[in-house]
């Protein structure tokens, strides 16, 4: 499904830089400071090679223990291949993230290769096509049109496929994790008990957030909602700021509750090593899908996350994550997308295309459009159906502007997306 709010925040400052929060400002992190972080089986520690370096506290290709210091790979992935679940975050658009996250799988494999792989890139309802392409009867184009991928996801899907090429050579099963965008959007209108439950996707009600979560997240929201920026009125009761919450609660949920099924399904035999790649939103600081798999009984959870070498290393702190391994911060040349990019995630809904998210950096972003505008026109044509967006910005010539018209707050306003040209 697409990332949520979360990743999109995440993007928006210098601790994720790039989804699916928190997808610009200072943020406010929760002080878990402890001496070191033991990683969850079993009480087993990973012991740290060396202290910290504090010019370059992740260095490229290294992995680091938050709170602790430099660990092996050998040490690390031992560890990890010893847990019930394994979460790998990452920044969507970020190459070196996914290559990252191969790499990670491979080694996981090469110590527990009967694996099971969840994607917050897929809904529950193409499972069978996902299924398909791991039994060998898809091309990837299949796959990507079956899976709705265009729709669902539209990001560069060469991002991802050496990860579904990898699970397909290994015969690993791939799995669905996410739900419908209008369900998300139903549960933070109405509330969870205000949608019937034959249409909650099998949902079950998610665990409360902790008070770290509600102190981590208040003040990106704050910083986020146009309506109330100049105010700053917003407080953890506002009953906008607590639907918000409930919609990332049930996205985090519904992943957790997938990944729980692959275990619950390997009862009376050994249970398998169950992988999550989603974005790193729903890793950081276990607040979000490792709290909801604990909730599920799921205790042994270990959260791994690539580092970005141009972040502060005032953010690695004990408990961001059980280990973080360096990697450069940009889009690798040679996987950057080829096709013309807005920089937006959104679904239809009344009137037009409704903005969810925009991507930092992003023509988008210079357009000037902002989450929660609705698209009602792209070059005078109107925008009716999903394919609209798609097409009129697959259409568009580098080097030219695209006007698109937009409704927000109830007033029509033009934007002018200026798409750059191609550089030989």
């Amino acid at each position: 499904m697409k990332p949520t709010l979360i990743d999109l925040f995440m993007e928006k400052t210098t601790m994720i830089n790039d989804n699916n929060i928190i997808r610009h400002g200072m943020l406010l992190i929760p002080a878990l400071m402890l001496l070191c972080l033991t990683m969850k089986q079993a009480g087993a520690v990973i012991t740290p090679a060396k202290k910290p370096v504090p010019a370059d506290c992740v260095p490229l290709g290294d992995w680091v223990i938050p709170g602790s210091g430099r660990a092996s790979q050998q040490a690390v992935i031992a560890h990890a291949a010893k847990a019930e679940v394994v979460l790998l975050g990452e920044t969507h658009i970020n190459a070196d993230h996914h290559r990252w996250q191969l790499q990670t799988l491979a080694a996981l494999h090469a110590q527990r290769p009967d694996m099971v792989i969840g994607f917050e890139m897929f809904p529950r309802r193409v499972q069978p096509a996902l299924d398909k392409w791991i039994a060998g009867q898809l091309t990837e184009k299949e796959l990507l049109r079956e899976s709705d991928w265009d729709h669902v996801w539209n990001t560069d899907a060469n991002l991802y496929l050496p990860l579904f090429h990898f699970a397909r050579m290994n015969r690993i099963p791939m799995l669905a994790l996410n739900i419908e965008n209008s369900l998300r959007r139903r549960v933070s209108e109405k509330g969870f008990y205000g949608v019937p439950v034959e249409d909650r996707e099998g949902l079950t009600y998610p665990a409360e957030p902790s008070q770290n979560y509600l102190d981590f997240l208040l003040p990106i929201y704050q910083q986020h909602d146009r309506k109330d920026k100049k105010s700053g009125a917003i407080t953890q009761d506002d009953p906008d700021f607590r639907r918000f919450i409930g919609g990332q609660q049930l996205w985090d949920r519904a992943m957790a509750q997938i990944l729980h099924q692959a275990l619950v399904r390997a009862e009376g035999r050994e249970k398998p090593l169950v992988v999550g790649v989603m974005g790193s939103g729903h890793v950081l600081y276990g607040y979000g899908v490792p709290h909801q798999l604990h909730d599920l009984g799921v205790k042994d959870v270990v959260g791994l996350l690539p580092w970005d070498r141009s972040k502060s290393c005032k953010q690695l702190v004990t408990g961001v994550a059980d280990a973080v391994f360096g990697v450069l911060p940009h889009v690798s040349e040679a996987l950057r997308p080829q096709f013309q990019r807005l920089g937006i995630r959104y679904e239809m809904g009344r009137g037009g295309a409704v903005v969810l998210q925009v991507e930092k950096n992003s023509i988008a972003e210079a357009a000037q459009l902002t989450d929660s505008d609705i698209i009602i026109e792209m070059a005078g044509l109107p925008i009716t159906a999903t394919e609209d967006v798609i097409n009129a910005v697959k259409r568009q010539a580098p080097g030219t502007w695209l006007p698109i018209k937009i409704k927000r707050d109830n007033h029509e306003i033009l934007l002018i997306a200026k798409f750059p040209p191609l550089i030989p």
